[in-house]
């Protein structure tokens, strides 16, 4: 399907798959540019544009690392209930 967003005033067309998402998407890169622009007035739309792609993929960045972090974690986790239940299971009579 495809799906017409705005940013910084300019209409793009793109395909997506879900377009509520795209929307979302479209907001808040829209948002997250303006806010920019609004702090530094007169920097060029390219370069908001591109500050604005860095502090994504950023926190981007940050979200993974967290998540990683988190599975490592439960992996230990669950790694160490296995040990105690087969400990358990070796210790019942038989």
């Amino acid at each position: 399907m495809q799906k017409q967003i705005t940013i910084l005033g300019r209409s793009y067309t793109l395909r997506a798959d879900d377009g509520e998402e795209l929307e979302a998407a479209a907001a808040e890169v829209d948002r997250r540019m303006k806010q920019l622009l609004a702090r530094s007035p007169g920097v060029e739309p390219y370069t908001v544009a591109m500050l604005t792609a860095l502090n994504l993929a950023s926190e981007l960045r940050g979200v993974r690392r967290s998540v990683r972090d988190r599975l490592d974690a439960m992996e230990r986790e669950a790694a160490a209930i296995e040990t105690v239940l087969a400990a358990a299971v070796a210790e019942e009579p038989g």
